[in-house]
């Protein structure tokens, strides 16, 4: 009986060495416009915010439009020269992919109208139908090809990109490929709310559990859903944060661009959520789904397993609804 107490004892001892040998770390700062937050679990302290400034610095030197002599601003200003670097390619690649799958809803060729309705860096105009149509000649994900040599080709010069809906999403993922060459097996990277998680929370045992925001609740910053992620990537979009407001009018005009008819969008799409496994995808497509109608979007859904969607909506009456993806919903904590 003795025995059998002190190998329990043992038992327990052990258990709670293994499980208070787990480590939070975390990394919080400002990046690419926004704040981000970064926890991996470890057996010990460690801390990667060098390697993880790096990760930010070459992602902005690439494609950040807000910084003059990036990549993205010389090739927008003209320059045919430039050979881009490994991400631009898998950004530019992916944007591919999403451009085909959308019809074309997902186009990161708007650079030219993100600047004209004030949501870019470039100047500000004032717009009417004709010049609408007029910059639309320069909007075209068709009109632009990546050389074999790494030089971007224009079928314009006017032309300009815009990875805003795609850069942070593909920023988190290469945070994620340096955690796992540093054999990080467990870690949750949110960046301006988009997130990437990895296995789960080794201190408290469970999965890694994210709020998402209460398009109808902004000042509270309230909550629609609570979900439980391991192993995927969640981003949003919604227009009820990114908008300006006219000063002479007081007219809004939301961040969302319609690609085709070159006008901001202001559906009754409030907010989209998208679930994928890496977050460049799932950022796209949150774009995406704020452009298409929600028909349209489930129709997209429904021929993309490798997604899942909750969408928040008004009804005919102007009541918020809410639609989601089967595998979405089985995520959600009631």
């Amino acid at each position: 009986m003795k025995k059998v107490i002190l190998v329990f004892i043992i038992l327990v001892i052990a258990g709670c060495q293994e499980k208070s040998s787990w480590i939070k770390n975390q990394n919080i700062g400002n990046a690419l416009g926004t704040t981000y937050s970064i926890i991996y679990i470890a057996h010990k302290e460690v801390d990667f915010q060098k390697e993880i400034d790096s990760v930010f610095q070459v992602i902005n030197q690439s494609m950040s439009t807000y910084i003059p002599d990036s990549d993205i601003s010389k090739i927008n200003d003209g320059d045919t020269t430039v050979v881009v670097d490994t991400m631009f390619k898998e950004v530019f690649e992916l944007s591919t992919q999403v451009y085909e799958t959308s019809d074309g809803y997902f186009d990161p060729s708007v650079g030219v109208l993100a600047n004209a309705w004030g949501f870019g860096p470039g100047k500000q105009i004032q717009l009417d139908s004709i010049k609408i149509d007029s910059l639309l000649n320069f909007v075209g994900w068709n009109k632009v090809k990546l050389s074999p040599n790494g030089t971007i080709k224009k079928l314009h010069p006017e032309i300009r990109f815009d990875f805003n809906a795609i850069a942070k999403g593909y920023a988190i993922d290469r945070l994620g490929v340096l955690l796992n060459n540093r054999e990080i097996e467990n870690y949750l990277i949110e960046v301006g709310g988009e997130v990437l998680t990895q296995g789960h929370n080794t201190v408290t045992a469970k999965d890694w559990t994210v709020g998402i925001d209460n398009p109808n609740d902004v000042l509270q910053r309230g909550t629609s859903a609570i979900i439980t992620l391991r192993n995927k990537a969640l981003a949003s979009s919604g227009n009820y944060r990114k908008f300006r407001i006219d000063p002479e009018t007081g007219e809004k005009y939301v961040h969302t661009i319609d690609p085709k008819t070159g006008y901001t969008k202001n559906s009754r799409v409030l907010a989209s959520s998208v679930l994928a496994s890496n977050c460049a995808i799932a950022d796209a497509y949150a774009t995406t789904f704020m452009t298409l109608d929600l028909e349209e979007s489930k129709s997209l859904l429904e021929n993309n397993q490798e997604l899942d969607a909750y969408i928040i909506y008004l009804d005919e009456y102007d009541r918020p609804q809410q639609f989601m993806t089967d595998g979405f919903k089985t995520l959600v904590k009631n």
